[in-house]
């Protein structure tokens, strides 16, 4: 079954209403599943997480140097010293067998324990040992003095990461330093990657006349699993609604579904007529440049995004619309692309009424326009990054310093 006719796109919004639509529709993942620490990174707990016990557990030396008695190092300076008689080493791994008593001193390491009756280390650079078994203290300490206090860090019962929190290097390391083995966090949004067309071929295999390979899968996923998502690819569905719709429900068992190609205005775009048949199209058409017949809608409340055949169309609004949607959906905090100013090397003319995205290269210390054809995919691939061009801007000349997003 196809369409008798082509059929135009029934209403173009802007790019900011496509956004405001996808932000509400956005549902975070709930699932969640435990993991262990090492693979932790990158993730976003799914519940508070308490100190069972102070960190650090114990007193420990801040220096290398000796564990004294401030009262003991009154006075000292280089030209009168104060000398105490060492009665023991401590390394870290170590528990201190005596307690330092008036006059004498515990040679420490860095983060080993500290003995009782302590109060202060000094320094080793502020010391020197004698043949004699003594150590001549050449400033006065107070109490307190680089030591690090239990407790210092977290105490117990304190929330080490909290419901919500993105995993970075430094929070994995808090979760270590409580002695987890593994987190609950929330699970990956499986994203289901369909390329429709009866054109598209797997690449590897051969191609016959008028036939094309797949690049929007591979784009697609790429994206997909760096940003928080598990890229699930179908088998390419031909240009029938039944075979669209047999493929829509087998893709409705992953969290989100998008289709590349079939979503324009020919009598064989049939993916329109697809999320219609089974739910509601939130919005076919944006006012953007690559990317103008994209839609989105909702089937059995999956989200299902309609992404442009043309692989830079295709790509484009990957990173522009299906990225925030996706990372809002996995709870990652929002991407934000590294960003450079620059001069541009050639005029740009743009299209009027029409939000674009131009993509350029880096040269020369310029921003040179690398952006051919919708259907080309070194559009991108010998890009560097893109500009946006505002809808009422018909003209970006050469010199002008722009913002150009780095992929």
């Amino acid at each position: 079954m196809t369409r008798s006719q082509m059929q135009p796109l029934d209403h173009i919004i802007s790019l900011g209403e496509a956004r405001a639509k996808l932000d509400a529709a956005v549902v975070p993942i709930e699932r969640s599943l435990r993991v262990p620490l090492d693979e932790a990174g990158g993730r976003v707990a799914a519940r508070d997480v308490t100190a069972p016990a102070d960190v650090p557990p114990f007193d420990r030396a801040a220096m290398d140097g000796y564990a004294v008695l401030a009262a003991d190092t009154a006075g000292a300076s280089r030209e009168t010293p104060k000398r105490l008689l060492r009665t023991e080493t401590v390394f870290t791994g170590q528990m201190p067998s005596v307690r330092v008593s008036h006059g004498h001193c515990v040679e420490i390491a860095t983060g080993a324990p500290m003995p009782d009756g302590a109060d202060a280390v000094v320094m080793v650079e502020e010391t020197d040992r004698d043949d004699a078994g003594g150590v001549q203290i050449f400033v006065p300490a107070h109490a307190g003095q680089n030591i690090g206090r239990r407790g210092a860090d977290l105490t117990a019962g304190q929330v080490v990461v909290s419901h919500g929190d993105f995993l970075h290097p430094s929070r994995v390391g808090a979760l270590a330093a409580v002695g987890a083995r593994e987190v609950e966090v929330f699970d990956r949004p499986r994203v289901a990657i369909l390329s429709t067309g009866n054109e598209i071929v797997e690449p590897g295999r051969s191609l016959a006349p008028g036939q094309i390979y797949d690049v929007n899968r591979y784009t697609l996923s790429t994206i997909v699993a760096a940003h928080g998502g598990v890229p699930v690819a179908y088998h390419t569905a031909k240009d029938t609604l039944e075979d669209l719709l047999t493929a829509l429900d087998r893709c409705l068992q992953e969290d989100i579904v998008v289709f590349s190609g079939g979503s324009s205005v020919g009598e064989r775009d049939l993916i329109l007529d697809a999320i219609k048949a089974t739910g509601d199209v939130i919005f076919h058409g944006i006012a953007v440049k690559p990317g103008k017949p994209t839609a989105f809608g909702l089937v059995g409340g999956k989200p299902i995004f309609g992404m442009p055949g043309y692989p830079t169309s295709c790509l484009s609004n990957g990173y522009v619309l299906l990225v925030p949607f996706l990372r809002r959906l996995a709870r990652l905090p929002p991407h934000r692309p590294t960003i450079v100013q620059v001069p541009l090397a050639r005029r740009i003319a743009s299209v009027p009424g029409r939000y674009q995205f131009f993509t350029v290269r880096l040269a020369d210390g310029k921003a040179e326009p690398a952006f051919k054809a919708s259907g080309d995919i070194t559009s991108m691939s010998r890009a560097d990054g893109y500009i946006e061009i505002a809808a009422e801007v018909e003209v970006v000349e050469a010199g002008e310093v722009v913002e150009v997003k780095l992929f």
